[in-house]
């Protein structure tokens, strides 16, 4: 499912326009971008949780000249699924 099957989807369950549902997608991704830049969580109860990890620097190694380089610390967006999502999933 891409972005607009998304947006067509939630159109129709909730009973709104395209439009409408299109705006309200936008906002809950931007709502939960900006939670996570700001070093927060979303925790959607029944849904899941996400959060921001810590990723280290660490060192790695070019596969075609086998040079050594270091890669920098970074932030990375993380999902943990909630227990009713994963039943759902596997029913």
């Amino acid at each position: 499912m891409n972005k607009n099957e998304l947006i067509a989807d939630v159109a129709e369950r909730a009973g709104l326009s395209k439009a409408d549902a299109g705006k309200a997608v936008d906002g809950i991704v931007a709502s939960i971008e900006a939670a996570l830049k700001a070093g927060g969580e979303v925790r959607i109860v029944g849904f899941g949780t996400f959060s921001v990890s810590a990723r280290a620097a660490t060192t790695g190694r070019n596969p075609r000249t086998g040079e050594t380089i270091s890669i920098p610390a970074s932030k990375q967006p993380k999902f943990k699924a909630g227990a009713p999502l994963k039943q759902s999933v596997n029913s």
